[in-house]
């Protein structure tokens, strides 16, 4: 997290500096509409930059995704940037047209303006001359800009609904790339602010053109068939088994993918629920019942069934050398750690001995199914993992004392935490307020894509 929140602010900041150095208040705005020529510029520059880092990121490009944590770690940024863009817009519109309002309301008095010298330079001429356009279609794309990054924050829109109308935004970043070239100060694109803007509009452009020609990641999509689909009633959990025949690199423990079983309703991520075996090329994901889409999956998936898998993403992927780890999956946050396990087993028939790390699984869970708990069971027996688990309704919450008193050894341990949000911040701060070094022990999965 703390990496996400550096790289956020390192941008307004960026920018900031870039823009003070160009154009200085040593020019002190002599009145009030000079200081609003000057804050429309800055408010604008802040916004269509944290824009065109959203669209940077839409891309899912593979380079930062190790330095962020991984892809859900870039999506809440990508979220951040987006709220951010839309509020430096509304102060760059207020900016705008606040001024107008109070001069037609009589609180301003308009100053008076001399003719405009003619530039010498025949772009610069040419974008003059498009000005009014911009400024007219940049007013509307902004209105569109706000109401669409407002609908993405409502999680009560389904999630087919957000899939479909997020990707105008696209579009309308074009649009707000267009306003920012013709009304940027021209003498500013030969300026390091301009430059760096420039930089972040050309690779936003060609972000937004590969989102519109739905070609986000393609390289990393390959096609598989459902071989098998299980239902668990109890937990209202749906295991679908998906072959691939070829195209699929392998992946690790605890990372995702996207799934697509039907193009109308776009790509949807899973957290993989099985080691990889380049013998089988198979992969298991288990699917929990949260929404129209999942609940409709049990109906509408069979075996024989063509899917689309993207990825793999994520780097939940248990690396470090501690001597000893602690999981704990909150609800359907029990996935990767049945990733994990498989591939312990798969370790220990491959080497003959079981792997040197000793594991604590907490398994908390106010939905109970006798056949999903046994095939845990059995899998952390032969994965030589210690489980432990807590029905809410019969053992109460989890809680750091709990894990504390369960596994005394905790201080040498990692954490890995994958479960709902609030209740990994719970315990990020209970084992932080004991001492341990959380910030490289305790790994949490920001499992939201909006």
């Amino acid at each position: 997290m703390q990496r996400i929140i550096v790289s956020f602010w390192t941008v307004p900041v960026l920018l900031t500096v870039l823009w003070l150095a160009t154009s200085p208040f040593a020019a002190a705005p002599a009145n009030f509409f000079q200081l609003r020529t000057v804050m429309v510029q800055y408010t604008g520059i802040l916004a269509v930059g944290c824009m065109g880092l959203c669209m940077i990121l839409a891309l899912r490009p593979r380079w930062p995704e190790k330095r962020l944590g991984g892809l859900d770690k870039m999506y809440r940024l990508h979220k951040w940037f987006g709220i951010a863009a839309l509020v430096a817009g509304v102060v760059h519109w207020l900016w705008a047209k606040g001024p107008k309002w109070a001069v037609g309301w009589g609180w301003l008095e308009r100053p008076e303006r001399g003719p405009k010298p003619v530039p010498d330079n025949m772009v610069e001429q040419l974008l003059r001359t498009w000005r009014g356009f911009a400024e007219d279609v940049g007013e509307w794309a902004f209105y569109a800009a706000a109401l669409l990054i407002v609908a993405a924050l409502l999680a009560r829109i389904p999630y087919r609904l957000f899939f479909k109308t997020h990707r105008i935004l696209a579009a309308v970043f074009l649009v707000m790339a267009f306003h920012s070239v013709v009304l940027l100060n021209f003498k500013d694109w030969i300026s390091p602010l301009g430059l760096v803007v420039a930089a972040l509009l050309a690779y936003g452009i060609w972000a937004a053109v590969i989102v519109l020609r739905r070609r986000v990641a393609a390289h990393r999509r390959v096609g598989g068939e459902i071989v098998s689909v299980h239902y668990y009633p109890g937990v209202r959990v749906l295991e679908a088994g998906i072959h691939i025949p070829e195209g699929w690199p392998g992946h690790q423990s605890g990372q995702f993918a996207f799934v697509t079983s039907d193009a109308s309703e776009g790509a949807h991520p899973y957290t993989i629920a099985s080691a990889w075996n380049d013998a089988e090329r198979r992969i298991t994901f288990v699917i929990k019942e949260l929404g129209d889409h999942t609940r409709r999956l049990r109906e509408k998936l069979h075996a024989g069934q063509k899917v689309t898998v993207e990825g793999p993403y994520g780097c939940f992927t248990f690396d470090d050398d501690c001597p000893r780890q602690i999981w704990i999956g909150g609800g359907i946050g029990i996935t990767p750690f049945i990733a994990r396990m498989q591939h312990r087993i798969l370790e220990r028939e491959a080497t003959g001995r079981p792997p040197e790390q000793n594991i604590d699984l907490f398994h908390t869970t106010a939905d109970v199914d006798d056949g999903a708990l046994a095939r845990l069971k059995t899998d952390a027996d032969a994965a030589g993992v210690r489980l432990h688990i807590l029905i809410d309704s019969r053992d109460g919450r989890l809680s750091g004392d709990r894990i504390r008193a369960l596994v005394p050894e905790w201080r040498e341990a990692s954490l890995w935490f994958c479960g709902p949000a609030g209740f990994g911040t719970a315990l990020r701060h209970d084992f932080q307020a004991q001492g341990l070094p959380v910030k490289r022990r305790f790994h949490q999965e920001l499992f939201a894509m909006r």
